[in-house]
């Protein structure tokens, strides 16, 4: 089975190496991506809960072993390699319980650990080849754990394991001996649960307005940074676009542990694609800290989610925090260390905001304007996925490209479980005129079925027309959700905003906010922290000047800020 495994891997990269060698506009090796993460999710397994056939993967963890970063994820068949972080080869494996949900992976010296979320027999298997996809049983029942489970190997070579995910209920954390069978070491400690009286962003709702129901507090995970254990965890619920990570800091890996007074610290409600809870964190090669997570898309089920991952600092005080700011636009990989946020920011623009699109055909109330209004939750469906379904975008001026992102929706695709030899194979031509067209991409050829496929161009090119020809979907229509065109805007930067807030007096985990338009703008960040200089949160809007927010801490005082932006921005 191993070699088997093995040839998969290699297999998809090297499709991938084949597919950019027959496009010559495009990046062989990008250094940048752009969320959602573009790999190959896999489609729910069944109909019993009588759901529409769609993609997920959640909860996710990037361990880094022997020179490779390893990617796992809830509900996905098996896992993913990257040395680059740009392009993941996918490992399928039959050795492990990959339908439990929230993995929690580790390594010890030359082994990486594994344990799936459980009530009961808490299983542990390990590997010391994961390319292999070859796995066997560590420990058959350490005698403790639950639900999202996460360990964390402490300088000392003491092993820490942690867990919990339920309403209003603690997470819990307890010592393992992993030289004598990862038995428990004492009993469970209950370390901290909810307070959604005080922590607004632990409230439920797309935008936190309720505070009447239970709040869940789960997905535990461990870092430590100069000395200080950081113990992070998801709420209120994976459903709503403000899912999000806050953290709780102690001196001990036990505690006592204490409330961030920044938080939460991964958190996106706006943009292309909202949420940013339940994730891990994690150092690349140059000691570049990132937080992965998950995207909610919530459109054909409440499951639907999608993986992202936004870069992660400590500052100089000890405060961790995560940049979401154009968290879902094109981000650098860099070869370097990065010590300030804006730095991973290319400065590449959204071209495509509600442009002009004209397609071959279309589905019911899935209009073409969907395909332009930066809302994953929303898209475009052909009447077939025919090789003779179309879509176009006119981006109403001649600009210069640097990216281009076609994220697909697959509507009605009535496809189960990991299927093999399905694709998304496509052109993309683009044009100054609408009339004479030269190719961009070809991917005619491809052999994979990602659906948030990221283009980094070699070069700019100039053109005002972009066009997407259907060859071949994996199931149902030709279907877009976002059709985004990045680069270099024409006008002027916008003019400076004045943001007015008012504070709840009775409920001080609420504010309203508005702001003065800046007549150049299409969107504006909604800025705001805990002093003038630490700003660390943000919300994307576009075409509104008020915002109520309410995921406040209701014991601290704020700042706040509106930036606007435009395709110029930078």
């Amino acid at each position: 089975m191993s070699n088997l495994f093995k040839i998969m891997a290699v297999a998809c990269i090297s499709c991938l190496m084949n597919c950019n060698m027959q496009t010559k506009e495009i990046e062989s090796i990008p250094t940048t991506f752009c969320n959602p993460i573009d790999i190959s999710y896999r489609f729910c397994l069944g109909q019993e809960d009588k759901d529409p056939s769609r993609r997920e993967a959640a909860d996710p963890v990037i361990v880094t072993f022997k020179g490779q970063y390893y990617l796992f994820a809830s509900k996905s068949g098996g896992y993913w390699s990257s040395d680059d972080l740009a392009t993941w080869a996918f490992i399928e494996t039959d050795d492990l319980p990959l339908e439990k949900y929230a993995p929690g992976v580790f390594a010890i010296g030359d082994t990486i650990y594994y344990m799936g979320s459980s009530r009961s027999n808490y299983t542990l298997h390990k590997t010391t080849d994961p390319q292999s996809g070859n796995w066997e049983l560590a420990a058959k029942d350490i005698g403790c754990g639950g639900w999202d489970p996460d360990f964390f190997l402490d300088d000392d070579k003491r092993l820490y394991m942690y867990w919990g995910s339920g309403s209003d209920t603690y997470i819990f954390g307890i010592e393992l001996d992993y030289a004598n069978d990862f038995k428990c070491i004492g009993e469970p400690i209950a370390l901290f649960k909810p307070d959604r009286t005080n922590n607004g962003w632990e409230r439920r709702g797309d935008n936190n307005e309720d505070d009447s129901s239970g709040t869940y507090n789960e997905g535990a995970f461990m870092n430590k940074h100069n000395g200080k254990y950081y113990l992070q965890y998801a709420t209120p619920g994976t459903q709503f676009k403000i899912y999000a990570d806050g953290v709780y800091v102690a001196d001990n890996p036990l505690g006592p542990f204490v409330l961030q007074a920044h938080n939460p610290i991964s958190f996106k409600p706006g943009g292309y694609i909202p949420g940013a809870g339940h994730g891990s964190t994690f150092a690349d090669k140059y000691g570049n800290y990132w937080h992965i997570t998950s995207g909610v898309v919530r459109d054909k089920q409440a499951f639907e989610r999608r993986l992202v991952m936004y870069p992660t600092f400590f500052d100089e005080e000890g405060v961790m925090y995560c940049n979401t700011k154009f968290g879902d636009y094109p981000m650098l990989l860099p070869q370097k260390k990065i010590t300030k946020p804006d730095d991973f920011h290319p400065g590449w623009m959204l071209l495509s905001y509600k442009k002009d699109v004209t397609v071959s055909s279309s589905l019911d109330e899935k209009v073409a304007e969907n395909m332009v209004d930066e809302n994953i939750r929303t898209y475009w469906a052909a009447q077939s996925g025919e090789s003779s379904e179309w879509a176009s975008i006119d981006l109403g001026e001649e600009y210069l490209v640097r990216a281009i992102q076609l994220n697909f929706a697959e509507h009605n695709a009535q496809l189960y479980g990991r299927v093999s030899g399905i694709k998304h194979r496509y052109s993309i031509d683009y044009s100054s005129d609408g009339k004479a067209w030269q190719s961009l991409v070809d991917q005619s050829k491809s052999e994979t079925d990602n659906t948030h496929n990221y283009f980094q161009l070699n070069a700019p090119v100039s053109c005002r027309y972009i066009r997407v020809n259907n060859k071949e979907v994996p199931g149902g229509s030709f279907a877009i959700s976002g059709l985004r065109v990045f680069g270099d805007g024409n006008e002027d930067h916008p003019g400076p905003s004045k943001i007015v807030s008012s504070r709840d007096k009775e409920d001080k985990c609420s504010v309203k906010l508005s702001w003065t338009k800046s007549e150049n703008a299409i969107g504006y960040h909604i800025k705001f922290g805990l002093s003038p200089d630490k700003l660390y949160n943000n919300v994307m809007v576009f075409d509104t000047t008020s915002y109520q927010l309410n995921c406040l801490n209701a014991s601290e005082e704020y700042f706040f800020d509106i930036e606007p932006f435009n395709e110029s921005s930078d």
